[in-house]
């Protein structure tokens, strides 16, 4: 593998060109794309390679109607106009994945069962990375993405997860909307410089 970076222009595309998309056009965007989507995110590390993250894909349809009222209301516009919106989620029972995820050491993470707290704060934690991992990887792709925190969670849970005997165990982090952008978004706000946000010790 080779150490080059990689160009100026898949630099842009991922982070200094990419906005926040909030409109977005009517072109469709098939569910294979959205499959390689996460064919690329499931890459990227995560702690023991527990992957805890769980994605729950709404294409339009009867299930997103189910949905959008648990979107706030200032998100549900931009959310009902995306071509496809997805839950970003994670496994409290991640630890029942590990002899397929990693074989050597099956039992890992088997102390966590008895801990719930140290179980979830473990999830949310990598769950919320491979979050970002999706949205890089949808970027990657040619896609625009749009996270949204506003939405309610407990109500998704509650709606989707909770009395399925597969999904029992998920719980709700944040929703992003993907598609491809509509150019409405806004124009870059200020980052802090590396001495605002980072030290050297």
């Amino acid at each position: 593998m080779s150490n080059q970076p990689i160009n100026d222009a898949a630099l842009d595309r991922l982070f200094r060109a990419a906005r926040t998309e909030s409109a977005w056009t009517e072109e469709t965007v098939p569910e294979a794309l959205i499959r390689a989507t996460f064919d690329l995110a499931r890459m990227g590390p995560t702690s023991g390679n527990s992957s805890p993250a769980r994605f729950v894909f709404f294409p339009k349809g009867a299930a997103r109607d189910r949905l959008m009222p648990l979107i706030s209301e200032g998100n549900r516009e931009k959310a009902a106009a995306a071509p496809w919106i997805v839950i970003i989620a994670h496994d409290l029972a991640f630890y029942d994945k590990m002899p397929e995820l990693f074989p050597q050491r099956p039992q890992m993470f088997d102390a966590l069962r008895d801990k719930p707290e140290a179980a979830e704060t473990h999830a949310f934690r990598n769950g919320t990375l491979q979050g970002a991992y999706l949205m890089l990887a949808a970027r990657a792709l040619g896609l625009d993405v749009g996270p949204m925190s506003g939405i309610d969670a407990k109500g998704i849970d509650e709606a989707f997860f909770l009395d399925d005997p597969i999904r029992a165990t998920w719980r709700t982090n944040w929703a992003c909307n993907i598609g491809y952008g509509a150019g409405a978004s806004f124009d870059r706000l200020p980052r802090l410089e590396f001495d605002s946000a980072c030290v050297i010790l």
